[in-house]
């Protein structure tokens, strides 16, 4: 009996926990059918990591597809073009919102360094500068100043 409620519960918080990743997703076109779409099946982490072009996303997102993601024609290119502009090559990791998987894979840092700045943003909320990011207990600021063009606030 315990087991059946604690997977109820884990179910019950699920739409929860995809509502707040669905709203840490960058702003702009095709971002809710992004996250309605790709967050049914998996966290924001497998594509925010990936820094893809167009045509990747597209190879992707048809993959999702074959494998039981659901949308229209319209639905599918708007969910391409939001992932290539957000998370294609060149794109900027927004350090106030992006996940542990991203900010390790793309940044390049540590496990420790990722949950220094994860733990850094839920204490003391959005970092402002890139100053402040070098501040964060833990972090190696040369590694981070090698990526500076590569985050964003």
């Amino acid at each position: 009996m315990k087991t059946i409620y604690l997977m109820l519960l884990a179910l019950a918080g699920a739409p929860a926990a995809d509502e707040k990743e669905a709203r840490l997703l960058p702003e702009g076109a095709g971002k809710e059918i992004a996250g309605r779409i790709c967050l049914n099946c998996h966290d924001s982490g497998n594509f925010r990591k990936a820094r893809w072009s167009s045509e990747e996303w597209s190879d992707s997102v048809a993959d999702m597809v074959e494998r039981g993601a659901k949308g229209t024609p319209a639905e599918i290119d708007a969910v391409v073009a939001y992932l290539a502009k957000n998370f294609g090559k060149g794109a900027p990791v927004r350090i106030n919102t992006a996940p542990f998987a991203e900010i390790k894979v793309v940044l390049g840092f540590t496990v420790a360094e990722v949950r220094a700045v994860l733990e850094y943003r839920e204490k003391n909320g959005e970092l402002k500068s890139f100053e402040e990011l070098l501040k964060v207990p833990g972090i190696d600021a040369a590694k981070a100043e090698a990526q500076k063009a590569r985050i964003t606030f």
